[in-house]
């Protein structure tokens, strides 16, 4: 399989990076909002790690409110190391990306590698690993039961990358890569957060951004539905952050299911965050991080939509600074990459003079009622107007079980160095 020039596990850099680069662009350039969007998905990753599957007020009972670093050696989950594989594919494939190169790549990169027990994410990158070494091909490798799952969306935001200015684009691109490991719900939650980037890469309006990811997914979705309800309930006014929290939370959350990487709701949680911190890149990605739930990931998402709106100039240089080259601790095939080159990477082989996408439909409806008043903690009930996926074997079993579920099986650990969802 081509891939990547040369070796596809060898760095491109050496894996030497180990803090900011010196060669920084100019703000608000292409460069400088690339290198945004994936700065800021894996400073929202290692930002969140520590919260992940976390209630807020377990949350405030250990750390009060975070807002910053938890750790002194501040670490991530699958979601960066997940990133960069699908960016240094599209970097290889382009526009000319399918599914075939998506599944080989797979299976060469992740499939294929003698790691021992899986350890690579969560559930549906588990359960598509699993088909693939059934001898599986795609689509129906991504017949599992978490086809539902965040994991395309954490993924999501290097196709937005490419496809600067270009939501549709951004999103058919991401649906190939998903088509892999995801279906419906799952690939909905992907072309949402790559076409929002997409917008955000041309420093569109936070409305706009919005309107961008509803325009590329159809609008009677769970995915749809959710995105609206948070932003709804993002843009009211609250006599606090706390309160505002608890009613994005409380509009898309479903709080009886005992996983927390539902696509509709984290990717709802993310645009509300987002929405509610006026793209602010600092306030959006703490408030995903302090609203718990799949934290690393709506935490990611939040900071790759702020991060291309403003750039890698915005984001905190503490915060920045502390993302260096992955280890591979999710993914040894990744070992040695910083999110950065994969910026300049996707940059370089993007369309110089591509034509922008025809404008987005009508902005984000703000009339939509987001549910239920907050309680507590943001729980709403079942949510029997947001149905699920379709079919057995990707619905949520009955909401009869308690809100925080174990950690997903298999996910990354947060170890030293590891840069991740």
């Amino acid at each position: 399989m081509e891939t990547v020039a040369g070796n596809p596990t060898a760095p491109r850099t050496g894996g030497t990076r180990t803090a900011h680069p010196p060669d920084e662009p100019a703000p608000g350039g292409a460069r400088d909002r690339a290198r945004g969007a994936l700065l800021g998905l894996a400073v929202g990753d290692a930002l969140g790690a520590p919260a992940e599957n976390m209630r807020p007020s377990e949350i405030r009972r250990r750390w009060g409110r975070i807002e910053g670093f938890v750790s002194d050696d501040p670490a991530g989950t699958d979601d960066t190391e997940y990133a960069i594989f699908s960016g240094l594919l599209l970097a290889r494939h382009g526009s000319e990306l399918t599914v075939t190169d998506v599944e080989r790549a797979w299976r060469l990169w992740i499939a294929d590698v003698d790691e021992g027990p899986f350890r690579g994410a969560g559930f549906s990158e588990r359960g598509t690993l699993e088909n693939l070494r059934r001898g599986l091909a795609a689509p129906i490798s991504a017949q599992h039961r978490h086809a539902w799952s965040d994991g395309l969306a954490m993924r999501a935001a290097p196709f937005g990358v490419f496809a600067a200015g270009r939501p549709a684009e951004a999103a058919r691109l991401v649906a190939v890569d998903g088509r892999v490991s995801h279906e419906g719900e799952g690939i909905y939650g992907g072309q949402a957060v790559a076409a929002g980037v997409a917008a955000a890469m041309t420093g569109a309006s936070v409305t706009s951004v919005i309107a961008a990811a509803l325009s590329v997914v159809p609008m009677d979705s769970w995915t749809a539905r959710s995105l609206r309800r948070a932003v709804t309930a993002a843009q009211r006014p609250y006599p606090d952050r706390l309160t505002g929290e608890r009613a994005v939370r409380s509009a898309v959350v479903v709080g009886g299911y005992p996983w927390t990487d539902l696509a509709p709701e984290a990717v709802g949680l993310a645009f509300g965050a987002f929405a509610a911190a006026r793209g602010d890149f600092r306030t959006a990605v703490l408030t995903a991080v302090n609203m718990g739930r799949d934290a690393d990931t709506t935490a990611a998402v939040a900071g790759a939509l702020s991060g291309a709106l403003h750039g890698a100039s915005a984001i905190p240089r503490i915060w920045s600074d502390a993302i260096g080259p992955v280890r591979g601790s999710c993914l040894p095939s990744m070992r040695g990459h910083h999110v950065v080159d994969i910026a300049d990477l996707l940059v370089a082989g993007a369309p110089e003079a591509a034509a922008p996408d025809e404008p987005p439909g009508p902005a984000a409806r703000t009339d939509e009622a987001a549910g239920r008043g907050p309680a507590e903690d943001g729980e709403p009930g079942p949510g029997r107007d947001r149905p699920g996926p379709d079919g057995p074997a990707g619905r949520p079993p009955a909401q009869d079980s308690a809100e925080a579920g174990p950690a997903r099986p298999g996910a990354c650990p947060t170890g030293a160095g590891a840069v991740s969802r």
